[in-house]
């Protein structure tokens, strides 16, 4: 019987091409491929994980037509030669065994080609000084360089590399591929007045930006022939004001719409850094963000193929939408990163055991890493772990963990895997550790279900929960266990200052919690992500906040991630949330705090009824070192931020999976 999502699994031909489901990977940069940017053994066990998972097409993010032209990442492919393809045929013979398809999203850079990898000038229709560019001289400490205005000749060149980058794909046995036409790449600086100043045929109406769009697309389908689908990617709305909008666009597909097979619509730009947001959401933002503009161009063109991408969590709501007509395709990229069996899962009715995906970022802040994933340690790892599992252990041992947070969850859920008996020690009544409080804000619903998920491994897993126990070394040391794993986290800090013990005085989660009770006036202390969180929601609540921070810039939040943190600064902009930077937190009173400003010496007094600190946390490193002590020292580990603090998810996830893998 199949499963009750009959629209998104439902079957459909293309040029004679069939694909199983209307499920796409959306194209992620792995930096997998080789250093001389070829596939690679470990970039095709990556993607063997999201084709067993029952994605029907994986598609390849940022592939370049000519890697030594447009380079603009660390390990991208690069399509220039016939050298490609047979490693690129381990790729698709893989996806193609699981009846699934491979595809490349086949772009140049223009404008975002880096000096640093190409050695030479951006190529781009027109001159001027890209915003990527100019961040990068001064982090080089050079002069800018203008790019270079592409001639016509070039441009005829760059026609012909896209068409033969189409053609190695299908030589290497794919069916399909994907050009890129949007997010500021070279098709769609062509297309976009933003960057084509042009005054010859490829430039000033739309008819003639669009032409090298036209003529890449009707070049790549004259050599790749008639039983070969052609997805074509756009930014609906370029968004930044000068681009190409929403009303524009939809006369551009008007004139591609006959040469094209599928349209991927997504919006925003990749160069500017203000509009990265509009096609890589984070967890501060809507879900299903860019879903709009597909059902309105569905409606707009209804006998075309429309593909949806952005921030659509699972396979329920990829149902609904192309159940309502508003897509025919639903692409996801962080989601089936974070759990490439997520397709298999929903249609086996095991929705329950779904790892979701937090949009924190993680798995597009890494440099000259491979792409990993906060949730899912085995990201990026399927070499050692293929498909994502560990192997059964050759004995069974007697394994404690200690803590029941992400980390010890994680390490338990492993270790219950490996085939062990496993029992988890948790000192309160509930598991999820800290993650109980980051999943508290009201726009974190992403980590809220991911606690969730948590707490359904831990039920589910086989391991024995102890809760309200507190391990010590002399109950561990009794029950004699083989192996021990500390999770025990760390403890908000609270210095040592005047008044710091008054009971107005509460660690900010414990509010947010419902735990400790909030006043009108509250003055946050600290900045970071966790301070800001708590003051966003209670600003939201009508309260009177301040916070003080003694950095005088927001480096503790930019720790986290700089594209949230961006996004965070601006909501804290949108609310007038009062925040004082370089503020020394001195003393508390019954009402006010009293602060040093650093860069004036000035004091200053603010009336406060309540005082949430948000300074940070120590890691438990003592009490951890004696609990390590009381198995065969080679078989304990410390995990998570009872090892090192300030760290993620994936800090906790990654030690869990080193520490259980091989117990």
């Amino acid at each position: 019987m199949g499963s009750r999502y009959e629209h998104v699994f439902a079957p459909i031909r293309i040029r004679g091409v069939d694909f199983r489901n209307r499920i796409e990977l959306a194209p992620p940069s792995l930096n997998l491929a080789s250093l001389d940017h070829k596939v690679t053994h470990e970039f095709v066990d990556l993607n063997r994980s999201i084709a067993y998972g029952g994605a029907a097409i994986l598609s390849v993010g940022n592939v370049m037509v000519d890697i030594a032209e447009c380079c603009n990442e660390e390990l991208q492919l690069d399509m220039s030669t016939d050298e490609c393809i047979l490693p690129l045929s381990w790729f698709s013979q893989m996806c193609e065994g699981f009846g699934a398809h491979a595809s490349l999203e086949i772009n140049h850079g223009g404008k975002d080609a880096q000096f640093a990898r190409t050695g030479h000038a951006a190529y781009a229709p027109s001159e001027y000084y890209s915003t990527w560019e100019l961040i990068n001289a001064k982090a080089e400490g050079r002069e800018p360089l203008k790019t270079i205005e592409m001639t016509r000749e070039h441009i005829h060149e760059t026609v012909e590399k896209y068409a033969m980058a189409a053609l190695r794909a299908k030589k290497a046995g794919m069916r399909m591929c994907m050009i890129h036409g949007g997010h500021g790449n070279l098709i769609s600086q062509f297309s976009s007045p933003l960057y084509n100043f042009r005054t010859d045929e490829y430039g000033g109406s739309l008819e003639n930006r669009a032409r090298f769009t036209i003529e890449v697309l009707d070049r790549v389908r004259e050599v790749v022939g008639e039983d070969f689908v052609i997805e074509f990617r756009i930014s609906a709305d370029e968004i930044k004001p000068g681009g190409m909008g929403y009303d524009e666009t939809l006369q551009y597909i008007a004139m591609i719409q006959d040469k094209i097979d599928i349209l991927h619509v997504s919006a925003g730009l990749h160069g500017e850094f203000d509009y990265m947001r509009y096609w890589w959401q984070n967890y501060m933002m809507d879900r299903e963000f860019n879903v709009h503009y597909a059902a309105a161009i569905k409606k707009e063109f209804p006998n075309l193929l429309i593909n949806t991408v952005g921030s659509i969590m699972n396979i329920e709501r990829a149902e609904y939408i192309i159940a309502n007509g508003m897509a025919d395709f639903v692409s996801m990229c962080r989601p089936l990163l974070a759990d490439p069996e997520m397709p298999r899962k929903y249609a086996e009715g095991r929705e329950a055991e779904h790892r979701p995906c937090l949009r924190c970022q993680y798995c597009g802040g890494l440099n000259n890493k491979v792409i990993g994933c906060a949730v899912n340690p085995f990201l990026g790892n399927e070499r050692e772990f293929p498909l994502g599992r560990v192997q059964k252990a050759d004995v069974k041992k007697r394994v404690a963990v200690i803590g029941g947070g992400p980390a010890g969850i994680t390490a338990a859920q492993i270790l219950c895997d490996r085939g062990h008996d496993v029992t988890l020690y948790e000192k309160s009544d509930k598991l999820g550790g800290a993650l109980r409080y980051a999943a508290l804000p009201s726009f974190k619903q992403d980590m809220a279900d991911y606690v969730k998920y948590l707490l359904n491994q831990a039920e589910t897993c086989g391991a024995k929960i102890l809760l309200n126990t507190e391990a010590t070394r002399e109950m561990l040391e009794k029950e004699n266990y083989d192996g021990i794993i500390v999770a025990i986290g760390a403890d908000p800090i609270f210095p040592k200052l005047p008044g710091i013990d008054k009971p107005h005085v509460h660690w900010a989660p414990e509010v947010d919690a419902g735990e400790k009770p909030c006043g009108q006036k509250v003055v946050v202390v600290g900045a970071g992500s966790v301070g800001l969180e708590a003051a966003i929601d209670l600003k939201k609540e009508g309260k009177e906040v301040t916070v003080i921070e003694l950095q005088d810039d927001y480096q503790n939040l930019q720790a986290s991630s700089s594209v949230i943190a961006t996004e965070m600064l601006n909501v804290v902009d949108e609310l007038q949330l009062e925040v004082r930077l370089s503020h020394k937190l001195m003393e508390v009173t019954d009402d006010a705090v009293i602060c040093q400003n650093t860069k004036t010496g000035e004091t200053v007094t603010i009336p406060a009824d309540t005082v949430l600190l948000a300074m940070g946390v120590r890691p438990r490193i003592d009490e951890a070192n004696s609990l390590r002590r009381a198995c065969p020292e080679t078989s304990s580990f410390l995990i998570g931020d009872c090892l090192y603090v300030g760290k993620n998810v994936a800090a906790a996830t990654q030690g869990a999976l080193k520490a259980a893998a091989y117990m």
